[in-house]
């Protein structure tokens, strides 16, 4: 399957950039602006964010690590199978964290390469 990794370092310790992910409230203010986040980001919970996407939390490590799944759509825009986000949060000893997202799963056809 397809997947991408990116990654990078926050200059902020790293309960303060979890709390930033997890908390609706936060992550509405920079990354679901449009429509926020429904919940928390809890194990086994559906939130819903850009308040269309649903979105299903796997696992969460407090200040460690999120795994989440949400849905790739086919040729029509429909939901056809979930790829899978995983966040790992890392602190670095000057106090920042180094953030890695990736996301796996896409299949490999004309809609899972646009």
């Amino acid at each position: 399957s397809l997947g991408f990794r990116v990654s990078g370092r926050i200059g902020k310790p790293v309960a303060e950039v979890f709390d930033a992910v997890v908390n609706p409230n936060k992550l509405s203010g920079y990354f679901t602006t449009i429509g926020g986040a429904s919940a928390p980001l809890v194990a086994g919970a559906r939130v819903v964010w850009w308040g269309k996407v649903p979105v299903e939390v796997d696992e969460v490590e407090k200040d460690n690590r999120i795994v989440l799944r949400w849905d790739a759509t086919d040729a029509d825009g429909k939901p056809a199978y979930k790829t899978r986000i995983e966040m790992n949060f890392e602190p670095l000893d000057d106090g920042g964290t180094f953030v890695t997202i990736g996301e796996a799963g896409w299949h490999e056809d004309a809609v899972g390469l646009k």
